[in-house]
């Protein structure tokens, strides 16, 4: 271990000797093969004698303690670019850095001095300005956060560890081997393979950490979580984390950096080039209230559906053209009604053919999103100074898309099945590969209608052909040249034959939800939509058991990449063991 620096001195004088952890990523390709296994094997000699002396006489400094700190603060702020793991890049001419997120040391590195940089880091020290008002401090894991009282915090901001992505307790082994503090990873929310942590206890953790968030923060307020992350599972981890926690999300869009990362700019072409940002807000007490009292009521769903408008932005432009806000569509305010019940023990009262009639009848819509009336008008006079709405983007990727994007062709322009067919054929290149394809006549029998010419011609095929067809506008309904064009066309439904048509659909999910039961061993290809019915149905039964059961048969990725299968195993789990 001993290595001569100079005469009569050796590694072990001039810093702390502090191994290595095994490390998750880069370590075998990189480290442990040129046999890299401590602290000091990451500088240059001279770097590593450069940097003790620095130590010394910081700790020898005839200064205040709160001085001596600000000069720690300094030498550890340094230490990550002053090390071996600095690559040079010939077509650059010049150094780039380490490697973000890793202890990956190029076969091209660059020493860069340590004089020099002090001086630059120095200068930036000082050139900071202390801001005016009080702040209270504190390090120490998120899982726990005694230290503040409930209740008082007015707003909270969070970048939480992204998963995978980075190994924080590794990364940090510099500044702690010349602090002589080392890192507790017990509560570290990361999926790491060293530290044997998958999904499930990253998302525990989490769920730990918003937890206490939720406890600190006033009721009615609200918290900001910046999210990045290419992986679905780990998206719908931190979204059940918030909504395990009690938090209702309000919306969810793009933060664009501008600047990527190395990873987005040069090495992966599926890395995420925005992160998200999540807004959620904790329930007013007045809301909880009421929740308690009418909880698996129709009455408490819409009590809590016009709370949450409330609280969602009103207009929301890029440009001059007007965005959709989805959290205003009617399936993603169903799925915040649901996941309110369930993650309060309720039944959830409304089936989602049954919530979007009476949303409709309840509250205005505008480009297919929801306001209270107030916000209608709001959203009104705003909307006439925009020069367009901005239509999102529909891939199809199983039958819940399949069925949305059915619906938008469907919904101005009544068609025949092969009108449909050669559209449809060419969306299902994104289907997913666990998920059952299925037929269009299938998804069309189960959630659409078809005109069969035995009456009248229905309003949204009448609508259509007067409008589009000079030769058969101003016809009644039982024309006989009406009937003939509008026979055999596809049209959806209005609220009350779509509650109908939700039914015979929900039955046909049921019975092959039963075939799963029945059936034994892994199912590697499934028909999500039949999972969700199924764990629906269990859940309104308190028959917890057979969800886990069944969680336990189909794929982890299954259950981890849906938002309302991970949702309700996530409840059943806690309700069956307790």
């Amino acid at each position: 271990m001993k290595k001569a620096l100079l005469e009569g001195v050796t590694i072990d004088n001039v810093g702390p000797v502090t191994e290595l952890l095994q490390l998750d990523r880069y370590y075998k390709d990189s480290l442990h093969l040129r046999k890299l296994t401590h602290v000091h094997h990451l500088y240059t000699d001279r770097t590593w004698y450069t940097l003790g002396e620095y130590w010394r006489a910081i700790q020898s400094a005839p200064v205040s303690v709160r001085t001596k700190h600000q000069l720690m603060a300094l030498f550890t702020a340094t230490l990550p670019r002053l090390d071996r793991l600095n690559r040079y890049m010939p077509n650059h001419n010049r150094h780039v850095g380490p490697l973000v997120g890793t202890l990956y040391i190029s076969w091209l590195t660059v020493e860069i001095s340590p004089i020099r940089y002090w001086r630059d880091k120095s200068s930036a020290f000082l050139s900071l300005k202390s801001m005016p008002g009080t702040a209270l401090l504190g390090t120490g894991s998120s899982t726990d956060l005694s230290w503040v009282d409930s209740d008082s915090i007015d707003y909270i901001f969070t970048d939480p560890p992204f998963g995978h992505n980075l190994q924080y307790a590794e990364l940090n082994q510099r500044p702690e081997a010349w602090l002589r503090v080392i890192n507790c990873c017990t509560p570290e929310a990361v999926i790491s393979d060293a530290q044997k942590k998958d999904i499930h206890v990253y998302e525990h953790l989490m769920t730990a950490c918003f937890k206490e968030f939720f406890r600190i923060l006033k009721a009615g307020r609200w918290m900001t979580v910046e999210f990045h992350n290419s992986r679905n599972a780990v998206w719908n981890a931190i979204q059940e984390a918030l909504s395990v926690a009690g938090f209702v999300v309000a919306d969810v869009r793009t933060l664009d950096k501008k600047k990527g990362t190395t990873n987005q700019l040069f090495y992966s072409s599926g890395a995420v080039k925005q992160d998200l940002v999540i807004t959620a807000y904790k329930p007013t007490e007045e809301l909880v209230a009421t929740f308690s009292r009418e909880a698996g009521t129709e009455q408490g769903a819409w009590d809590f559906i016009r709370s949450h408008l409330e609280l969602l932005p009103v207009f929301v432009s890029r440009g001059k053209k007007c965005e959709i806000i989805t959290e205003r569509s009617d399936y993603l305010l169903y799925d915040r009604m649901v996941a309110f019940h369930i993650q309060r023990g309720a039944s959830v009262p409304l089936s989602a053919a049954e919530f979007y009639a009476g949303l409709k009848q309840r509250f205005p819509e505008r480009d297919g999103m929801f306001f209270v009336p107030e916000q209608a008008a709001e959203f009104d006079q705003k909307r006439a100074s925009a020069e367009s709405v901005i239509q999102l983007e529909l891939f199809v990727s199983d039958e819940v898309t399949a069925i949305q994007w059915l619906k938008l062709r469907l919904k101005g322009r009544p068609q025949t099945f092969s009108e449909l067919q050669p559209q449809f054929m060419r969306e299902l290149g994104g289907w997913e590969k666990h998920e059952r394809p299925l037929e269009l006549s299938e998804l069309l029998e189960q959630s659409f209608l078809c005109y069969d010419g035995d009456e009248d011609v229905p309003n949204q095929i009448h609508a259509y052909l007067s409008s589009n067809f000079k030769e058969l506008r101003n016809r009644a309904k039982d024309d006989a040249k009406l009937i003939a064009k509008a026979k055999n066309r596809w049209y959806v439904p209005d609220p009350r034959k779509e509650i109908e048509r939700e039914r015979i659909r929900n039955r046909a999910l049921m019975k092959e939800f039963e075939e799963y039961r029945q059936s034994k061993g892994k199912l590697k290809v499934v028909r999500t939509e039949a999972l969700r019915a199924g764990f629906k149905e269990c859940w309104q039964n308190h028959d917890y058991q057979s969800i886990v059961d069944m969680a336990k048969r189909v794929k982890d990725q299954i259950i981890q990449e849906d938002p309302a299968l991970l949702m309700y195993y996530d409840n059943a789990m806690m309700r069956s063991e307790d």
